[in-house]
C-alpha cells in the first residue's frame, strides 16, 4: 500500500501547475510546454476543442429555432448574463448561467463568466492596445494605489512576443500614448471614419482617431499556419467560435499548441478548492482540486503554480487557501489581498448623424468594429476635476431601410424595395476607475458552492471621480462631434452595475513593497515565490485599454522568469 501511495502521488505531481486554460492561462501551458515543463492545466469547466466544439458557428440564422434571439424564459432565469451583449442563442453555451455559479452581490455586479477550456477567450471583444509609460505612472503621479514595480521598457518585448504569435492587425500610428507594436495589416476606417480622423487631427492637438487594433488575422504569417489557423473572413460571428481560427482564442491557439509540445495535461472539470502550503518548506506544493463530476478530492503537486482562473476567482483561490501561517489567505501579509478592485466603465455613448458622402458605403463587415480613439485628458498633465482617463470607440456605418407599411402587394413592394439609410455614427468610452480599498470580494461565512467552497461576495461600485469622467466624456465628444458637422447628436449613460465591462482587475495587485501589494515585479506572491498570479487580479491599476493584451504578456514574462529561477 505505501508503494501504490508512492507511485500514485508520482504521477499527481509535476514541474508545474496551471490554473485556469482561458487568455493567460493558456498562455502560461504554451510556454511551460515551450520550455519543456512537465505542466497541468487546471480547468474548472467542460472542454471545448477547436472547431470540434463549436457546434453554432456554421449555422444560418433560420437553423436557429429562435432566429438568435433568447427566450424569454431563459432571459427571466439569467437576469444577469443576459445583460451581456453577446449572450445569444447561438453562444449562450459558452456562457456560466445565474444558477448554476450563484455569487453574492453585497453592492450589484454583474459577473460574467465562461467556465469551459479557453475560458472567455472565445467571447472577448479582441481589441488589443499595449499600455505605455503614462499608464504604467499614473498611480505614482497621483497618489492613488500603489506604484507599479514594473514599466512600458519591462513589458514591451513580451508585447512583442504574443503580437507575432496571436496575429494583431494594426497600423504604425507613431503615438507615445499608445504605443505600437508588431503587426499585422490593419482592417481600414470606412469613408466617414477617416474624415472624422482626418478632422479631429486637424483640429485638435494629441486627439487621434486611429484603426482599431484587433486579434484577427488580416494576413496570416506561418507561424498562424503552424498553429492550423486562417485568415480571418470577416464574418464578425467570433462569439460562436471560429472555425477558420481567425481571431485569437486559446482554443485555437495557445491550449493546443501547448498540447502538441508533449509535455503539457489537461484535466478539465477540475474546481481547484485551494493551493497548498507546506510551512516547513515555505512553500506552495499543489493544489488541492474537487472533480466537478465525481466530486472527488484530489491533490497535485508541483514545484511552481501559475494562478489563472480569471481575476475575481483568481482572489477566491487565494482567498480559500489558508494555513496557520495564513490565516487570512495565501500570501496575504498585506492584508490587501480581496481588496483595490477596479474595472473599466462603459457607461456613457453618444450617437449622431452625417448628411454628406451619400455617395459611400460599405461593403462587407469590419471585424475591427471601426475606429479607436485613444486617452487624451490627463495624459501630459492633469488637467480635469476627475484622475486618470477614458479611451472611446468610433463607427460610422449605413443600413438598408425597408418599409412595413401597406397590405398584400403593396407590402410585398415595400420589402423588396429598401433603400441605404443615411450615415449613423456612435461612440462609446471606457474609463478607467480608481482602484479603493472599500471596493473589495471576500468569502461569504454562512454560503458554499455545490462543491464546499465559499461563494464570493461581491462588493464594487461606482464612485464621484467616475461621475466626472463619464460626464466630460460626453461634453467632450459632443463638442467633437458638433465641430466635425455631425447632427442629431445624442449623448445617453445608463445605470449599468460594474461588471457589465468584464474588464475586472485586482484584489492581487502588485507593487513594490510587500505591505501594501502582494505581488512582486515578476508576479510572484512576495510571502510565497514559487505562486505566480498573471491574470487580470494582479493590475494595481487599469489603463482605460482593453487588458487581455497585457495579461498575456504578463503571463509569457513570468513563465521566462520561473524557468530562469529554476535553473539557477
Amino acid at each position: 500500500m505505501a508503494n501504490f501511495n508512492i507511485d500514485s502521488k508520482s504521477e499527481r505531481t509535476f514541474d508545474a501547475i496551471v490554473i485556469g486554460s482561458g487568455m493567460s492561462g493558456g498562455w502560461a501551458a504554451k510556454e511551460l510546454g515551450d520550455k519543456g515543463l512537465k505542466t497541468l492545466v487546471l480547468e474548472r469547466g467542460r472542454d471545448v476543442k477547436h472547431n470540434k466544439d463549436y457546434p453554432t458557428t456554421n449555422m444560418y440564422p433560420w437553423e436557429f429555432a429562435h432566429h438568435g434571439q433568447v427566450t424569454a424564459e431563459i432571459r427571466e432565469a439569467n437576469p444577469i448574463v443576459n445583460r451581456c451583449y453577446a449572450f445569444g442563442e447561438d453562444a449562450m453555451h459558452f456562457f456560466v448561467k445565474d444558477k448554476e455559479h450563484p455569487y453574492v452581490q453585497e453592492k450589484p455586479f454583474d459577473w460574467i463568466r465562461g467556465y469551459q477550456v479557453g475560458g472567455k477567450s472565445l467571447l472577448w471583444a479582441r481589441q488589443t492596445q499595449r499600455w505605455s509609460d503614462f499608464d504604467f505612472d499614473g498611480p505614482a503621479r497621483d497618489g492613488f494605489a500603489v506604484d507599479w514595480p514594473i514599466r512600458y521598457k519591462d513589458i514591451a518585448p513580451w508585447y512583442s512576443h504574443i503580437e507575432k504569435f496571436a496575429g494583431i492587425s494594426g497600423n504604425l500610428d507613431g503615438i507615445a500614448e499608445l504605443p505600437d507594436g508588431e503587426f499585422l495589416p490593419a482592417f481600414p476606417l470606412n469613408a466617414v471614419e477617416q474624415r472624422f480622423s482626418k478632422h479631429v487631427k486637424q483640429h485638435y492637438q494629441n486627439r487621434h482617431v486611429i484603426s482599431a487594433r484587433c486579434a484577427h488575422l488580416s494576413k496570416p504569417n506561418q507561424i498562424h499556419f503552424d498553429q492550423g489557423r486562417a485568415q480571418c473572413q470577416k464574418r464578425t460571428l467570433c462569439q460562436r467560435g471560429c472555425p477558420f481560427g481567425g481571431y485569437f482564442s486559446a482554443n485555437s491557439s495557445t491550449i493546443p499548441w501547448a498540447l502538441k509540445s508533449g509535455h503539457v495535461t489537461l484535466r478539465p472539470f477540475s474546481v481547484v478548492e485551494s493551493i497548498m502550503y507546506d510551512e516547513k518548506l515555505g512553500k506552495a506544493t499543489g493544489v488541492r482540486v474537487i472533480d466537478t463530476n465525481t466530486k472527488e478530492a484530489i491533490e497535485y503537486y508541483a514545484d511552481v503554480i501559475f494562478l489563472n482562473a480569471a481575476a475575481l476567482n483568481s482572489n477566491l483561490v487565494l482567498l480559500n487557501s489558508t494555513s496557520s501561517r495564513f490565516p487570512n489567505g495565501l500570501g496575504n501579509d498585506s492584508g490587501t489581498l480581496g481588496k483595490y478592485v477596479a474595472f473599466h466603465n462603459y457607461s456613457a455613448h453618444i450617437n449622431a448623424e452625417w448628411d454628406g458622402d451619400k455617395e459611400w458605403t460599405t461593403d462587407g463587415r469590419n471585424p475591427a468594429g471601426g475606429g479607436y480613439i485613444p486617452r487624451f485628458r490627463n495624459v501630459y498633465k492633469q488637467e480635469t476635476d476627475f484622475l486618470r482617463g477614458y479611451a472611446a470607440g468610433f463607427s460610422a456605418y449605413r443600413y438598408r431601410e425597408t418599409s412595413s407599411d401597406g397590405v398584400g402587394e403593396d407590402l410585398k413592394k415595400n420589402l423588396v424595395n429598401d433603400s441605404l439609410s443615411g450615415w449613423k455614427v456612435g461612440s462609446h468610452m471606457m474609463g478607467e476607475t480608481i482602484p479603493k480599498k472599500s471596493n473589495y470580494v471576500a468569502l461569504d461565512k454562512s454560503q458554499k458552492d455545490q462543491w464546499g467552497i465559499p461563494l464570493l461576495k461581491i462588493a464594487v461600485e461606482y464612485d464621484d471621480n467616475d461621475a466626472k469622467m463619464k460626464k466630460d466624456y460626453v461634453e467632450q465628444m459632443t463638442e467633437m462631434f458638433t465641430s466635425a458637422g455631425f447632427t442629431n447628436i445624442k449623448a445617453s449613460t445608463d445605470n449599468r452595475a460594474p461588471g457589465l465591462d468584464i474588464h475586472e482587475m485586482g484584489g492581487v495587485r502588485m507593487g513594490n513593497d510587500p505591505k501594501t501589494s502582494m505581488l512582486d515585479k515578476w508576479h510572484r506572491l512576495h510571502a510565497c515565490q514559487n505562486v505566480y498570479v498573471t491574470d487580470g487580479a494582479s493590475m494595481t491599476s487599469t489603463s482605460c485599454q482593453n487588458p487581455s493584451l497585457t495579461y498575456m504578456a504578463f503571463a509569457a514574462r513570468a513563465v521566462d522568469h520561473a524557468v530562469s529561477e529554476s535553473k539557477k
